[in-house]
């Protein structure tokens, strides 16, 4: 299995010091996440390693900013084009930031999808959801729907205010809030995806909404969070936690009542064909044009729609009836 070069922090890119060297005829793929330190990216990049060692000749790159910002990821892939990597693989932290620093990275040659967060057709080959947007929208606010019969007060609790992929699913949601009678979205707040802040901003909605009913988190690092928030509260019960997180990290969540239920696809799925696609651009075995299939490995295909996007899985429920079988996996 080829290694994974975790690189820390920015400034080990700018000086190459990797985990380990590729041998020269290696494709060196780098998987550009939102932050390091985040479980989901944890578990993509699993399945990025997953597909290097099925494809064979394949480093991966697993890199990111330390915080959740533009700037630092522009840095990240200044360092990656200097470096004249194959292929760039990028969950971005805002749509537009990257473009200009990503068509640079095209003109030099280098393969660029994004994955997860999407960036600006003009700054990317093509674009890997996760799921159907339209799907992940409905089952944020119909996970919370289902425990209020009667209706309730809910609010959003985001990653950050640019995040491609949480502005679309929430963009979504919205659009079929009038499928849940008497379900009201009070407030939308951003947690930047980071833990300490997210806590807080869990906290300061249930402060300013006593009657809130359930807070709706589609992030990983928001959603354990804000049930952490809910726990110390002393408002199980009272307040459920949904949205998109890890079984992993919401084992205890759903042990101690504090989230029902929430969904997620596959995060090591996701970073394997990921890897997969990036592969197969840049070889040049597929072209990311609309429909357009590409091959994903033991994923299958994805096709692409006109805006060369396409989407790898349904998202799944976990719940008390199934979380025990997948909080050891990821």
């Amino acid at each position: 299995m080829k290694k994974l070069s975790k690189l820390l922090t920015t400034a080990a890119i700018a000086t190459g010091l990797f985990a380990g060297a590729a041998s020269a005829e290696d494709m060196r793929i780098a998987l550009v996440v939102k932050a390091l330190g985040i479980g989901f990216f944890e578990a993509a990049a699993k399945g990025a390693e997953e597909a290097a060692s099925e494809l064979g000749g394949v480093e991966i790159i697993y890199t990111g900013p330390t915080d959740t910002t533009a700037e630092g990821q522009i840095e990240v892939i200044n360092s990656l084009i200097a470096q004249n990597v194959d292929a760039i693989a990028v969950s971005a932290n805002d749509t537009d930031a990257l473009v200009p620093t990503l068509k640079k990275a095209m003109q030099r040659g280098i393969t660029v999808i994004s994955w997860d967060s999407g960036v600006a057709e003009d700054g990317r080959q093509m674009h890997l959801n996760p799921s159907s947007n339209p799907l992940i929208g409905n089952m944020i606010i119909k996970l919370a729907a289902d425990e209020l019969p009667e209706g309730g007060e809910v609010a959003v609790l985001s990653a950050t205010t640019t995040s491609t992929n949480q502005n679309i699913w929430i963009d979504e949601m919205n659009k079929v809030m009038g499928n849940y009678p008497g379900v009201e979205v009070v407030a939308t707040v951003y947690g930047d995806d980071l833990a300490d802040k997210s806590y807080r901003e869990a906290t300061g909605l249930m402060q300013s909404y006593p009657d809130l009913d359930a807070i709706i988190a589609p992030t990983s690092v928001g959603i354990v969070a804000a049930a952490q928030a809910v726990v110390d509260a002393g408002k199980v019960g009272e307040v459920n936690v949904t949205g998109l997180g890890l079984p992993s990290e919401m084992a205890g969540a759903i042990e101690s009542g504090a989230s029902k239920s929430f969904a997620i696809w596959n995060p090591i799925d996701l970073g394997y064909s990921a890897t997969m696609i990036a592969y197969h651009l840049s070889k040049g075995d597929a072209v990311a044009e609309p429909g357009a299939s590409i091959p994903m490995g033991r994923m299958g295909e994805v096709t692409l729609d006109e805006t060369t996007s396409g989407a790898m899985a349904d998202p799944f429920v976990y719940d008390a009836s199934n979380i025990a079988d997948f909080k050891d996996i990821f």
